[in-house]
């Protein structure tokens, strides 16, 4: 690809054209934000009551979440992705349902396969959070007269959630990369404006460097928010600085 074709494909990757101002539409850079920022907001939402019951002495509940996450966590996300995308139209009922009209065109179906995901890695990183903390934290806030919910609510639950952040973080990062198979089900994210310029030109190599360059920034983007984040909500697990 010639540079002067590069230059006028290149507003493409930023949701625009080269006869349309960039942002324009909402494909390219802004679906590969939204896809990544509505699926971790719903997997996370999904993942803490998905931790407490994997942490529940009740046997069927804790071991309904590990069948959850044992079979999202097991199976590729290109092979949920398709089985949503090509599978669901084969049940009646959920033609018929109030989902349908979201489910049958392919950023719903990106969406759902997203946020079954990544919450099956979030519930799996919390409830490990959770059953790892402090004895001494336990044992305070019981001393203290809060019952159990109470001691979920106010010590565990958001002292596992500030100790995930570095794993957390990762999931985020790797969910970002992921994006790109939705490119797959003819999504036009950063990976599907890379493949339709291929098409067009013949010309794989810079279409996907520049893509590839992208996916590197916005990694290190997220990479320095969540360092800044974890050197926020966790500065009191770094050892003090003698005197």
């Amino acid at each position: 690809m010639e540079l002067k074709n590069l230059a006028e494909q290149f507003p493409m990757f930023l949701g625009g054209s080269p006869d349309a101002p960039v942002f324009s539409t909402g494909q390219g850079l802004v679906l590969t934000l939204e896809l990544l920022i509505i699926s971790s907001a719903i997997g996370l939402a999904l993942a803490v009551p998905l931790a407490l019951a994997r942490n529940s002495s009740n046997w069927l509940l804790s071991r309904s979440v590990w069948l959850y996450t044992g079979l999202f966590r097991g199976t590729p996300l290109l092979v949920q992705l398709f089985m949503l995308y090509y599978g669901l139209a084969q049940w009646p009922w959920i033609r018929e349902s109030w989902a349908w009209p979201y489910l049958r065109e392919a950023y719903g179906c990106a969406i759902l396969a997203f946020t079954l995901n990544t919450a099956a890695y979030i519930a799996e990183i919390l409830a490990g959070q959770m059953r790892n903390t402090p004895h001494g934290e336990v044992e305070a806030a019981r001393s203290l007269g809060m019952n159990h919910w109470l001691l979920l609510r106010r010590i565990v639950l958001p002292s596992a959630l500030r100790r995930a952040l570095p794993a957390y973080s990762n999931e985020v990062i790797m969910l970002m990369h992921a994006t790109s198979v939705a490119s797959l089900v003819t999504l036009a994210d950063l990976t599907g404006i890379a493949r339709q310029i291929y098409a067009e030109t013949y010309n794989p190599f810079e279409p996907f460097l520049i893509a590839g360059i992208f996916y590197l920034v916005l990694t290190n983007v997220l990479a320095w928010i969540f360092r800044r984040m974890e050197k926020h909500w966790l500065a009191y697990l770094r050892p003090r600085e003698a005197h």
